[in-house]
């Protein structure tokens, strides 16, 4: 974070604008957007730009500006920057690229960056490599380029990396109220995080959203997370980096090293920020967080006129954490009363048409179903052409949806299956009625879900500070399996009897000691399966003897008293995310880690609870559980055994690079758990 305020860069009263072609853009989108505020021009030759007189230099400049666009080379971006810090300026957009995202071209971009960042000192800057912001509620654009946005009073922010895309979400015509677009660019200095703490203070901003190549302060991230909780303004974030396409083109593009999604998704969902896959759904989202917020419950109501539409609906939830209730029995005889014998009562609802175009009736059968206690209810109503089609009927539909919303307090909205059977004109009616213009089935039905998770994180206690420990320097080094043991079984980690030998015949007089069968390994190597360094189930002297014999013998032997079968197998893994740092993967453990890919990603540190939840998630849980008459597995040493190397993680992030536990063997209930198998990387 800079130490000056981001107020004036995102509310200025006086723009100053440095440079010829996009410079001259700025000025006219503020112009077009009514700027009340004061414009002064840059220019070394010109004297006046629009009709404003134009000053030589920043050192020419009647007043510091709260805000300015410097939108000429990268070299001069520089020198400019350096003097509106000086003379105390507010902030600057940095238009120019060919800095760290050019490295690979250019050579010197990284190089120009860090000496842009020295100039700007404690000054905000956005960029460079961007187009820089949209503020629709004073007017206020350092945007060099078309737009779709108009004055509001009130409405959300969007904060994007890239240009482009920020242009083409402010042409959406689905009634979503922006109030902000910012562009962040390469973040050199001001992450999408540090904007967006700084506008959800705003009163008139409802919820932020953010599409993120990738993250680069994780303490900004909390700190936003916080802030949206404290203030109830939730955030919902679209990230890409699913494929290894894009996180090649996020490196490539924005100079952001994207990192694991698995753990991004993870460390999204304990901070109580939404996530979504794809733009529509980003917007949807941020619909229903305008008008609602977080939703109290997963649970939807939804009414049609077509069963189509109700099948379609019923199927979007099949997989996502939402629900259609059944009909509460006192909804029962209003909606029979209403819609007559013919209609089939469930949720989804197929109304027919027998009250179409019946305001008094719609109404009625509407506030019907909106009494069922749902989170949110639905009506299906694709709008025909407007080109060549009479929408009169469609229109009484939409009227009895806000009058049963008002009448009964029931958070409602209008669903088209299409996006373009939406009209804007309609979408902005029911929106600023508190209806929730969706367009998209799938995306209404994530948007419930989005909102509805961020509801269960923020009723819970706030999530404990993320571990965020950088890794010293150094070489890396693997312990053996023997050592590697040791110290987890000093944190508290049930691991097999066992004695190290450096022989076959003083591994054979192990085995001796500790009582057979036993089981044979070879030490210093790292796949021993496929190395043919394990030896299961020995009974005597002479089958140690004998494995021996076959094993490579890098670093000596380790002989165990072999484990009784167990109920379940887990991996228990931690590995560095670059930009996450350290966290846990627990999964299905043994041959099933990649039969199956059943795991979930723990960020760290973790309550025993966050253990438990995490675990319940697994597939493998059921096992665990006792499935189909097996035994039940001891489900509470499994936890026990988690927060203990959990406990290691945390103890020793400095200098761990990776941990692998697989298996740990889940014995039946009562008799504990068994890591039987353990591998650890550091630095040295």
């Amino acid at each position: 974070m800079t130490s000056r305020p981001l107020d004036r860069l995102l509310r200025p009263q006086t723009i100053a604008v440095f440079g010829g072609r996009e410079a001259r853009r700025v000025i006219e989108q503020c112009d077009r957007m009514g700027f009340s505020g004061e414009i002064w021009p840059v220019h070394p030759k010109l004297d006046e730009v629009l009709g404003r007189r134009c000053y030589r230099s920043a050192s020419d400049l009647p007043l510091a500006p709260d805000a300015a666009f410097v939108g000429v080379n990268r070299t001069l971006t520089v020198d400019i920057v350096r003097s509106l810090s000086a003379a105390g300026a507010g902030g600057a957009v940095c238009y120019a690229s060919g800095f760290s995202e050019a490295t690979a071209e250019l050579g010197d971009g990284a190089d120009l960056q860090q000496a842009l960042l020295a100039a700007a000192g404690d000054m905000p800057i956005l960029g460079p490599n961007c187009y820089g912001l949209i503020n629709g509620l004073d007017g206020a654009l350092l945007w060099p380029d078309q737009h779709g946005m108009k004055r509001i009073e009130y409405g959300v922010a969007i904060l994007t990396q890239s240009s482009n895309i920020a242009i083409n979400l402010t042409m959406q015509a689905r009634g979503l109220p922006i109030a902000y677009v910012v562009t962040a660019g390469n973040q050199a200095q001001t992450s999408l995080a540090d904007v967006a703490c700084a506008l959800i203070d705003d009163p008139r901003i409802t919820s932020v959203g953010l599409h993120v190549e990738g993250f680069g302060d994780l303490s900004g991230l909390e700190r936003l997370a916080a802030t949206a909780r404290q203030l109830k303004k939730p955030v919902v974030v679209l990230k890409v980096g699913r494929s290894e396409q894009a996180r090649h083109a996020a490196v490539s593009h924005t100079a952001s090293l994207a990192g694991s999604d698995a753990v991004a998704d993870a460390v999204l969902a304990r901070l109580g920020i939404g996530r979504v896959q794809s733009l529509p759904a980003l917007l949807e989202t941020l619909k229903l967080l305008h008008v609602a917020g977080p939703l109290p419950s997963h649970s939807i109501s939804s009414m049609s006129c077509s069963g189509g539409e109700a099948s379609l609906m019923a199927d979007a939830a099949v997989g996502r954490d939402v629900e259609f209730p059944a009909l509460e029995p006192q909804q029962l005889p209003r909606l029979r009363r209403v819609l007559g014998e013919m209609v089939a009562l469930s949720n989804p609802l197929d109304y027919h048409t027998f009250v179409w175009g019946d305001f008094e009736r719609q109404t009625e059968a509407f506030s019907a179903m909106f009494e069922g206690g749902c989170a949110l209810n639905l009506v299906v109503l694709d709008f025909p052409r407007g080109d060549r089609c009479d929408a009169a009927e469609w229109a009484t539909t939409a009227d009895a949806v806000i009058a049963a919303a008002s009448a009964t307090g029931a958070l409602a909205g209008l669903l088209s299956t299409l996006p373009e059977n939406m009209p804007e004109p309609v979408a902005d009616r029911l929106m600023a009625n508190g209806i929730v213009a969706f367009s998209g089935i799938d995306e209404a039905i994530i948007a419930a879900e989005v909102a509805a998770r961020i509801a269960k994180v923020w009723d819970r206690p706030p999530p404990l500070p993320l571990l965020d420990v950088p890794s010293v320097d150094g070489e890396i080094e693997t312990l053996t399996e023997a050592d590697a043991k040791t110290e987890l079984a000093a944190c508290g980690l049930p691991v097999p009897w066992g004695l190290q030998a450096f022989s076959p015949g003083e591994a054979a007089e192990q085995a001796e000691r500790l009582g057979f069968p036993v089981v044979l390994k070879g030490l210093g190597i790292a796949h021993k399966t496929e190395a043919g360094a394990v030896a299961l189930n020995l009974k005597d002297s002479e089958a140690v003897l004998n494995a021996a014999a076959k094993m490579p013998s890098n670093g000596g032997y380790l002989v165990e008293k072999m484990i009784d079968p167990p109920v379940a197998e887990l991996i228990v893994g931690a590995s560095r995310d670059p930009i996450f740092g350290l966290s846990l993967t627990l999964g299905a453990g043994g041959i099933f880690v990649e039969l199956i890919e059943d795991s979930v990603v723990l960020p760290l540190p973790a309550t025993k609870a966050d253990i438990r939840a995490a675990i319940s998630r697994l597939k493998i849980a059921k096992l665990m559980h006792g499935y189909r008459g097996r035994p039940k597995g001891d489900f509470e040493a499994t936890i026990d055994a988690v927060a203990a190397t959990a406990e290691y993680v945390v103890k020793n992030a400095v200098r761990l690079e990776e941990l692998d536990l697989n298996p740990l063997m889940v014995l039946p209930e009562g008799r504990g758990v068994v890591a039987v198998d353990a591998l650890i990387r550091r630095r040295r």
